[in-house]
This record gives C-alpha cells, sequence and structure tokens, in this order.
C-alpha cells in the first residue's frame, strides 16, 4: 500500500490552515463576551463563531484527505 504524497501535502496544508483559526475563533469570541454592551458585539461574536466553524471545517476537510492519501495510494501504477 503506497501513500499519495501529494494528497498528503494537501491535507497538512489544510490542518496547518486550520491551527491558527482554533486560536483566534476562542479568542474573538472571548472577546465579544467581555464587551457585550459595545454596539459591536453581535458582529463580533457573528465573527468569531464563523472562525470556528472555519476551522472545524479545515479540520474535517485535512483529516479526511489524509486518510484518503493513506488508504487510496497511489493508484495510476496499478
Amino acid at each position: 500500500m503506497a501513500t499519495d504524497k501529494t494528497v498528503l501535502a494537501k491535507g497538512i496544508k489544510y490542518l496547518s490552515g486550520a491551527l491558527p483559526l482554533l486560536f483566534i475563533g476562542p479568542f474573538v469570541i472571548n472577546s465579544a463576551f467581555k464587551n457585550e454592551n459595545h454596539p459591536l458585539y453581535p458582529y463580533i461574536l457573528a465573527l468569531g463563531i464563523i472562525i470556528a466553524i472555519a476551522a472545524m471545517f479545515l479540520i474535517f476537510k485535512g483529516i479526511t484527505t489524509i486518510v484518503k492519501s493513506m488508504f487510496e495510494g497511489d493508484k495510476q501504477g496499478r
């Protein structure tokens, strides 16, 4: 069983893109909850939630891409 290295690299790129979002999302949400009286509160909270959802999507996409690269492998040579 061979691993398709280009697809594996793509999956690692997805996961590396999710890493900063994993820290930025909760930070933005926490900042929004600290300033509930501010007029931009709902927009900042929505931005934080969108960032957190994007991080979860990138993690899902990265893991599925890595699993796909390992189990489907390089099928051109067969």
